[in-house]
């Protein structure tokens, strides 16, 4: 498929109905984390005892939570701590696995130790893993990070590995070294090139997973500490409430759930588009 027409019929889908709304609800949420300081009304970490559990007002549009702390400004500020976890960890994993699955797939030597290596840390349940690591550091943002992207690299190197398989063997690859071209220069020429599209899907995924993951470790303390407004720990924070002040758990809950939804939505229309299989479909 031509570039010009691959990126045609990306657009082609992006203007659909469903798209188009789950791209919008993703910029929305993207913008609201770049521009927290600016509109959000008060310090989400501020407390009042004397506006504890206050109803939507001109000064607390969402209302309050148990502390008198703003509901607006700390949902806002939760969604600029979970694009930073969903971009962070996305980042980390596809640059990882993209470096570690080049050697396993295009190096036999290294193949079946890193592949080994792979499958016992794919034993690992992430949940477990981020527990003991909190456990052992402390709540912060890089233990939660460290925690999502160690599961996360051995499924990017499984793909990386895949892809390479099938194209070391291609005529154009074999032909660079019948004519004598480094390794360097075959994988950076021929090799990664024939990666992004795949990369660029299991990103949107890695970015919902890490979203998702951290908010449930936030929601049962094991994520990021109280100081830090996550929407997992907002939610946890209400739920003791949630009978007499259902906005205390949904309002956040609402936001994360579409946040999901949208990025899920966006990863299958860039698979549709990207992925070989589906386009031959």
């Amino acid at each position: 498929m031509q570039p010009y027409s691959l990126w045609r019929g990306l657009l082609s889908r992006l203007l659909s109905p469903a798209a188009f709304l789950a791209c919008t609800i993703v910029i929305l949420v993207i913008a609201m984390a770049v521009l927290a300081p600016i509109i959000s009304t008060t310090d989400p970490i501020q407390i009042n005892p004397a506006s504890r559990l206050s109803p939507i007002s001109a000064e607390h549009w969402l209302g309050s939570d148990a502390f008198g702390r703003d509901m607006y400004s700390r949902v806002v500020y939760g969604a600029q701590v979970s694009m930073v976890v969903g971009l962070g960890a996305a980042l980390f994993s596809l640059t990882l696995g993209l470096f570690i699955g080049v050697l396993a797939g295009y190096f036999p030597l290294f193949d079946a130790i890193i592949m080994r290596v792979m499958d016992g840390i794919m034993a690992i349940p992430s949940i477990l893993l981020a527990i003991a690591l909190v456990s052992l550091t402390g709540s912060s943002l890089l233990t939660v990070l460290v925690a999502i992207v160690i599961p996360e690299i051995p499924r990017v190197v499984r793909l990386v590995r895949s892809v390479i398989l099938s194209i070391r063997t291609e005529p154009y690859v074999e032909a660079a070294i019948t004519l004598g071209s480094r390794i360097p220069k075959i994988i950076v020429t021929h090799i990664i090139p024939n990666t992004w599209a795949p990369l660029i899907v299991q990103g949107t995924y890695i970015f919902a997973s890490a979203i998702l993951i951290e908010s449930t470790l936030s929601f049962l303390g094991a994520g990021l500490p109280p100081e830090i407004p996550s929407w997992g720990n907002i939610m946890a924070d209400g739920r003791m409430f949630f009978q007499l002040y259902p906005g205390l758990v949904l309002y956040p809950g609402i936001l994360l759930a579409l946040t999901l939804l949208s990025v899920n939505v966006l990863g299958d229309v860039l698979r549709d588009e990207l992925d070989p299989r589906m386009i031959k479909r």
